[in-house]
């Protein structure tokens, strides 16, 4: 059977997976994935898997993968982009491990500080990957050097900050096509915390591993994880600083966001509701770095969950919540502007939704550009929006970069 380029991708492989005879969940366990992540990707409420999934479902299917894509092998490069200028160095930097202490190691508290920099650049700059590009090879690097060259006490501080490093850097890399360089610094962000035996390095790696795992698909490992974290920290909840109850509240959200993507409504809002008690304890102007968790991120969340379980009306409306301006970190601004515009473009509304993306656009141009919804909504407006904002919508391709 030929291409069939007026069915899109999840339609096209639900047509494949019953002409094989094989239910989803057995396509699932094929590829290693749930039924679940199955029935989400053939009803389009995720992303078409990258290139590696794709050529492991084809096989299962017993069919050539350029027969299951279709037009989609063309369009996935434009919405997947290219990688980052700076992730060659970056990559550099996690690879090459200090084999000595033979250099003097940079003091710990001068390596915190450039650390609070980093963070803080990484909120307020509208090209945060730019800026973080130019600062994480040197910062790998030295906390690396610094978690072999300590000992006792200054070693484990030393492994709580190269567990931050690698978060730091986790957000530069993801989006990007290095999916083994995304796992590679989530898994040693894990050890380095485990190692550090500090519960607030401990959770933030939680955080970070389960945004891996989630975004791979494999949901019930990302639920898995967050809650053995959650569950590890719960005792220390009612002598928690701020800092460390934040991050609990974060992992509650990461854990209601998770089951949202799997398409579970009661379990996403009861978890959303258990992380919003935890902000309700937080001081009205506190703003977690690593993870943005706070009252003010409440209303965004929120949205979130409701573009994830396709409630494009309750998502609208959990939208007028929030006033985006008042998110202080200009990436995560844009973040949850894409997502208004996701709800927008679910309930089919091209004004609205090439508004927000020009919106998002301008909080931060860099994270439009590696973002795959964004890209993909951009590239539909391009396409097939109404002709009367066609040049708007060129414009906006243009900004992006999906076309010279």
């Amino acid at each position: 059977m030929g291409a069939m380029p007026e069915l899109s991708f999840g339609q096209r492989l639900k047509l494949y997976r019953e002409r094989s005879g094989k239910t989803r969940a057995v396509l699932g366990g094929l590829v290693g994935r749930s039924a679940e992540w199955v029935k989400a990707v053939e009803t389009d409420r995720i992303l078409p898997p990258r290139v590696h999934m794709l050529d492991r479902i084809a096989r299962a299917l017993k069919i050539d993968v350029v027969v299951l894509v279709g037009e989609l092998s063309d369009r996935s490069a434009v919405v997947n982009g290219t990688e980052h200028p700076a992730l060659a160095s970056v990559r550099d930097a996690v690879n090459r491990y200090p084999l000595s202490s033979e250099l003097p190691p940079v003091p710990l508290g001068q390596l915190s500080e450039r650390l609070i920099a980093a963070w803080r650049a990484r909120h307020q700059a509208s090209d945060h990957r730019t800026v973080l590009g130019a600062l994480l090879p040197d910062l790998v690097r030295d906390a690396q050097r610094a978690a072999l060259a300590y000992e006792g006490a200054e070693r484990r501080r030393a492994q709580a900050l190269l567990a931050e490093v690698l978060g730091l850097a986790q957000m530069f890399i993801a989006y990007q096509p290095a999916a083994e360089l995304l796992w590679r610094v989530a898994d040693r962000a894990m050890v380095a915390a485990q190692e550090s035996g500090d519960p607030a390095a401990l959770a933030c790696a939680g955080w970070f591993l389960c945004q891996v795992h989630r975004d791979a698909g494999d949901w019930d490992t990302a639920m898995a994880a967050t809650l053995d974290v959650v569950s590890a920290l719960e005792a220390r909840m009612p002598d928690a600083d701020t800092n460390l109850l934040a991050l609990w509240g974060a992992l509650q959200f990461e854990a209601a966001y998770t089951a949202a993507r799997a398409g579970e409504e009661g379990r996403a809002w009861r978890y959303w509701d258990r992380a919003d008690r935890v902000a309700q304890r937080l001081p009205q102007d506190f703003y977690q770095q690593q993870t943005s968790f706070s009252r003010v991120i409440m209303p965004a969340h929120a949205v979130t969950v409701a573009v994830e379980l396709q409630k494009s009306g309750e998502a609208v409306r959990q939208a007028r919540r929030i006033d985006p301006a008042t998110i202080p970190s200009r990436p995560r601004r844009a973040r949850h502007l894409i997502e208004v515009a996701r709800c927008h473009d679910g309930k089919g509304n091209s004004e609205a939704t090439a508004m927000t993306l020009r919106q998002a656009y301008e909080s931060a141009p860099e994270t439009i550009r590696f973002n795959g919804y964004a890209r993909q909504m951009t590239l539909d407006l391009l396409q097939s929006g109404p002709r009367s904002m066609r040049n708007e919508a060129h414009d906006l391709a243009l900004k992006v970069g999906l076309v010279a």
